[in-house]
């Protein structure tokens, strides 16, 4: 399974995720905002399969946490979530390094199944325009 690094300011969202995803056999480690995020990465020396990150945190937002990683570790999946509509718009600038936007609140099955598209389209070495018919796709991206 995957390595994932998650940042989420708020308690009880991130050990939701944290579990949610630990279930699904993930190791997952937590932080509480985008500065640790980035200093975990540069600690681990980007050594994680996916980033997930909440957009509104302190320190460094989700945004500035997402430029960061692609500027670092471009290939490296990054997936935003956020409860903030004009958070989401600001998101939709940054379609070239970012996987989508999960919007709060969201089901542990809508997570899990986002984590396990892009997790899956990066494993087969595709993006998704690339997909040939011939494999299940998800037209549906959170964004």
């Amino acid at each position: 399974m995957a390595r994932i690094l998650v940042a989420e300011d708020d308690p009880g969202v991130r050990l939701l995720v944290t579990r949610a995803l630990g279930l699904e056999g993930h190791q997952v480690v937590a932080v509480e905002d985008g500065e640790l995020a980035l200093e975990t990465l540069a600690a681990e020396e980007g050594a994680f399969d996916f980033v997930l990150s909440d957009i509104r945190m302190p320190a460094m937002t989700g945004i500035e946490l997402a430029h960061e990683i692609a500027a670092i570790w471009p290939e490296l999946p990054i997936l935003l979530m956020t409860g903030y509509a004009e958070q989401k718009e600001n998101a939709d600038d940054l379609t070239a390094i970012i996987e989508g936007v999960v919007e709060k609140p969201f089901s542990i099955a809508e997570l899990r199944s986002e984590v396990g598209r892009i997790l899956a389209e990066r494993e087969a070495g595709r993006a998704p325009a690339e997909l040939d018919e011939t494999m299940p796709t998800v037209t549906r991206r959170c964004a």
